[in-house]
């Protein structure tokens, strides 16, 4: 089952910002974010709270995102470093 791709604003703000600083590991994350749109294959975990949420690890990064079922949608909402992954805004 393929899943189609969003970028959030906040999450291609982000991956611009690591591809300045770190494009190896922005390769990474993109690389793993196409990957588990394709194959459903990737460190993947449904976040606690009621949110709706997954995360995505890639190295010590993190890729939040919700999966919606019904148009099968991917949306990534965040791609920050482990520490400042689960932090709102």
């Amino acid at each position: 089952m393929t899943w189609f791709v969003v970028w959030d604003d906040h999450a291609a703000d982000e991956m611009r910002k690591l591809g300045r600083g770190n494009p190896a590991m922005a390769h990474r994350v993109g690389t793993a974010v196409a990957r588990l749109a394709e194959t459903g294959q990737g460190d993947l975990l449904k976040l606690r709270g009621g949110s709706g949420g997954w995360r995505l690890r890639v190295g010590s990064w993190r890729v939040r995102l919700v999966l919606n079922d019904e148009d099968q949608t991917l949306v990534v909402l965040h791609v920050r470093p482990r520490g400042r992954a689960y932090r709102d805004g």
